[in-house]
């Protein structure tokens, strides 16, 4: 994965725990490349590269920068997967995110009820339980991968 130094944005540290917990519970070896700031993707794709990663989960954080890091990881032949679709639109591998346009129906009914005079401190909090998942498929053929039918099945949207 690839994430920020603690002291750069202090979300890394969970974000690093809990893809290290899941990963774990998967039995999948991971192994985090902590940066301070885009000056430093060419030397994290190299070490990652040469620690035989086939993928990179990488931190929202770099979002802005996703075209940049979507570029150097396709150039090393590693998957890039984040939560930001535009970025599978650039050529990176897979993103999965929460279903915002589903979030915004949800948003939409809080609004309603505060408008009606509820107190939002009472409203239920809720978390996103349908996700959109995005594959490129140009990426996932150059990078010499086949998606089954069972996962195409549950994927979102596949971009040609």
């Amino acid at each position: 994965m690839l994430a920020t130094t603690p002291t750069t944005d202090p979300f890394s540290g969970p974000f690093v725990a809990d893809i290290q917990a899941t990963a774990q519970a998967a039995n999948v070896r991971t192994s985090p490349v902590l940066i301070g700031g885009a000056s430093e993707f060419e030397e994290a794709f190299s070490i990652m590269s040469k620690d035989g990663a086939q993928a990179v989960i990488v931190q929202g954080f770099f979002g802005p920068n996703a075209k940049q890091v979507v570029e150097i990881a396709n150039r090393h032949r590693i998957g890039y997967m984040s939560t930001d679709r535009s970025a599978v639109a650039e050529g990176g591998l897979a993103s999965i995110s929460a279903n915002f346009p589903v979030l915004y129906e949800r948003a939409a009914i809080y609004v309603d009820k505060i408008l009606k005079g509820a107190n939002p401190a009472s409203l239920p909090v809720e978390q996103p339980s349908k996700f959109q998942v995005t594959v490129n498929n140009k990426t996932a053929q150059a990078l010499g991968l086949s998606i089954s039918p069972t996962l195409l099945a549950q994927i979102d949207e596949i971009i040609e």
